[in-house]
């Protein structure tokens, strides 16, 4: 993971790997932060879906015992809801470096729609 400051606070860009193994060790909360329609049809099991367009950073739940990191499909998007805690804020925050794309590019495990017969099916494999 590698770091930058925003304004004096703290932006964790994680790794799609160490946030997989962070997250299978219950360690942290994944939020989606895609459309509904993008989680709907492909998503990292577990994470919770908070809309980019409808994100407001009071409604997060505390980062007390596991911190929050954001993840959308390239990782702008998550950044910039990162920026937005920032100046609500937070002094520390992270998000996916390379979002959904990083992931499936590790190959790390997530549901997606089986177009096949409309069913959820784990995709990848965990490493």
């Amino acid at each position: 993971m590698n770091t930058e400051t925003i304004d004096g606070a703290t932006l964790e860009n994680w790794g799609a790997q160490e946030l997989y193994d962070a997250h299978k060790r219950g360690e942290v909360v994944i939020i989606d932060v895609r459309t509904p329609q993008e989680y709907a049809f492909e998503h990292i099991h577990g994470a919770l879906l908070a809309p980019m367009a409808t994100f407001d950073p009071k409604d997060l739940p505390s980062q007390e015992g596991k911190p929050i990191v954001f993840h959308c499909g390239s990782g702008k998007r998550s950044h910039r809801v990162a920026e937005a805690c920032i100046k609500a804020g937070f002094s520390k925050i992270a998000h996916l470096a390379g979002g959904f794309a990083a992931w499936k590019q590790a190959g790390l495990p997530y549901v997606a729609i089986d177009p096949a017969n409309g069913s959820q099916r784990v995709v990848g494999s965990a490493s």
